[in-house]
């Protein structure tokens, strides 16, 4: 985990992590402590701005147009956009103004078909 984290470059935060000299639950457990320090400030409770969230979703899902067969609904892809655990309209790392940014932005790229066509249940 600390050697995979130090693979992560991202031009907005900065990942670190450290290994934790605590026990833990379990035996054999290595508790480590993951942090996150973002380049611009966040909104109040932590929350990533709509100015950082949107475009960091374009630039995950953009490159998927290459290769996707079929789009998948909103439903599908919430939890992967916005993280876990989230609600209908926001999450631990979003706001409510975000999250409907996101989506607002996700359902422009499969209504364009850009995907494919849209994966039905």
């Amino acid at each position: 985990m600390i050697e995979s984290s130090r693979k992560l470059l991202h031009h907005c935060a900065e990942i670190t992590t450290r290994e934790l000299d605590v026990p833990f639950y379990a035996k054999g457990a290595t508790p480590i402590v993951v942090k996150c320090e973002w380049h611009e400030p966040l909104l109040p409770g932590k929350l990533i701005p709509k100015r950082i969230a949107v475009p960091l979703m374009l630039e995950q899902e953009l490159p998927c147009w290459r290769w996707a067969e079929r789009a998948e609904k909103w439903e599908t892809m919430r939890p992967y956009l916005l993280g876990e655990p989230h609600g209908s309209r926001s999450s631990l790392f979003v706001n409510q103004e975000t999250a409907l940014a996101m989506k607002k932005a996700y359902m422009a790229m499969i209504e364009s078909g850009m995907f494919g066509p849209l994966k039905m249940d």
